[in-house]
């Protein structure tokens, strides 16, 4: 408006009046934040390490790290560096089953409803590669994933067993009709246990959306992002990533916050009266 002002020489004054603009928008000047490199910067280098993330979990991680910014000014940095945003999903109708469903199981607390299936790979020498993946639906933790070549019902019920003795027995069990999960072994020794099974209508994947979803994010984060050189590579990159979704990776249905983070707790912290960690000053008496 000034450079127009100057050239047609006509004070600020009336050309504001005759495109109905205030004067105030003429001088006011765009305010740049301190931090605002530092924090695109920041944005950046999360984006690169976690390319699937969209900057509603970037912002969680930038306050896990300390940054005082909201999804607004994430987003606008989002896109004024022509990052990738994921396209926003449809909403989907309620699900009008029959009442033997086994959608109508709601997981209400940890270790209530486990839910558990396969997952189909390749390595690099186009050899399949079989994933076992059990989650607890209410805390949405990956309890294992088992991979191997071939799994068959004898593997599922192994895997069920190490589960067992960590974990505990849950009270319910979903899985599909596959021949793995309905064979008579699995099925008596489920039973046997304590557990209860639920099976989902066949053809009806989203009943069991708990695992379903968990799949989707190891497929689109892990598996179409590497080649896997041998079964060994295979096993060590999927513990590894197990592990970084359980403990790091941040889950938008649990406010943005890891199924299970790590916690580090100090000796006199775990265990009163114990002697304080080597070079740390002892504890100071109560003051009465």
């Amino acid at each position: 408006m000034n450079h127009v002002t100057a050239v047609l020489d006509v004070p600020q004054r009336l050309a504001c009046r005759v495109l109905g603009q205030n004067r105030s928008t003429q001088r006011k000047r765009r305010r740049t934040v301190d931090d605002e490199a530092a924090l695109t910067q920041a944005v950046i280098a999360l984006a690169k390490q976690y390319g699937r993330y969209g900057y509603w979990r970037i912002t969680a991680l930038l306050h896990a790290e300390g940054w005082a910014c909201n999804h607004k000014r994430v987003e606008r940095i989002w896109r004024a560096e022509g990052l990738k945003v994921p396209p926003r999903q449809p909403k989907r109708g309620r699900l009008w089953l029959n009442d033997g469903s086994c959608v109508r199981l709601r997981p209400e607390r940890p270790n209530h409803v486990w839910a558990y299936d396969f997952v189909e790979d390749r390595t690099r020498d186009g050899r399949k590669l079989r994933m076992l993946n059990v989650v607890d639906e209410f805390t949405r933790e990956c309890l294992a994933i088992r991979v191997a070549r071939k799994l068959n019902s004898l593997d599922v019920i192994d895997v069920l067993t190490d589960l067992f003795i960590m974990r505990g027995i849950p009270e319910h069990i979903r899985s599909d009709n596959g021949p793995e999960f309905v064979a008579t072994a699995v099925k008596g020794w489920i039973t046997g246990v304590g557990a209860g099974t639920a099976y989902i209508e066949p053809g009806s994947p989203w009943e069991n959306g708990y695992v379903e979803s968990f799949n989707g994010k190891l497929r689109d984060e892990l598996l179409n992002a590497e080649v896997f050189n041998s079964l060994a590579e295979a096993r060590v990159l999927i513990e590894q990533w197990r592990k970084h979704y359980n403990t790091v990776r941040l889950h938008s249905a649990l406010r943005y916050r890891p199924p299970a983070p790590e916690v580090t707790l100090t000796l006199p912290a775990m265990l009163p009266g114990a002697p304080s960690p080597a070079g740390s000053a002892p504890p100071r008496p109560p003051v009465h």
